[in-house]
Formats: C-alpha cells, sequence, structure tokens
C-alpha cells in the first residue's frame, strides 16, 4: 500500500512533463542495461523527457511497482500513464508507435 504523500510525489511528477522515465541511474549514467536501452530508444526519437533516478529516492522504488502495477524499472509514463518497461519501449520505439506516442504528447524535440 503506498501513503498519500507518496502518491501525491509520484503524481507531481507525472504532471512535471509530458514523458517521464523511472529509471536506475540517469540518462548519461544508466546503471542497468535495460535502463540504458530504454534511454537509447528514446534519444532515438529526439524525445525530451524527465528521468527520476529511483536509486535517489529508495521510497519511490517500491510504492512506484504497487502505483503501476508493474514490477520492473525502468517505467515510462507519457502523460501520465504507464507505456512499459524496456521491452515495450524498444519495442515501440522499432515499429515507430514510440516516436508518434511522444510526437502527439508534445514530448519531441525538433
Amino acid at each position: 500500500m503506498i501513503d498519500e504523500a507518496t502518491t501525491r510525489r509520484i503524481r507531481e511528477y507525472l504532471d512535471s512533463a509530458p514523458a517521464v522515465l523511472f529509471m536506475k541511474g540517469t540518462p548519461d549514467f544508466p546503471q542497468c542495461g535495460f535502463s540504458a536501452q530504454t534511454v537509447a530508444a528514446l534519444h532515438g526519437c529526439k524525445a525530451d523527457f524527465r528521468a527520476v533516478n529511483i536509486f535517489e529516492e529508495p521510497e519511490l522504488r517500491e510504492a512506484l511497482k504497487a502505483y503501476s502495477n508493474w514490477p520492473t524499472y525502468p517505467q515510462l509514463y507519457v502523460n501520465g500513464e504507464l507505456v512499459g518497461g524496456c521491452d515495450i519501449v524498444v519495442g515501440m520505439g522499432r515499429s515507430g508507435e514510440l516516436q508518434k506516442l511522444l510526437a502527439d504528447a508534445g514530448a519531441v524535440t525538433a
């Protein structure tokens, strides 16, 4: 169960940008291969996204699993909705779906 303050903080992150990636590490220094692959897919789409390092906020690490009903990291959200993890994001990147989703959300740089 997630406490109200943690839920509010998650929502604040999700409201802070059209695309939010909860990941292990940072885009410049991902701390797992799945996070690195997801960042690469987002960069391939020229995505403008906010990254949240779950290692810097350990209380979010478990809370996000319950919030999203998704057990692993990274977790990509677009317009506050969970898109999925590494395999889904990379697959969507290959098919062109990710680019369209991000563009429609206003999360692509020129």
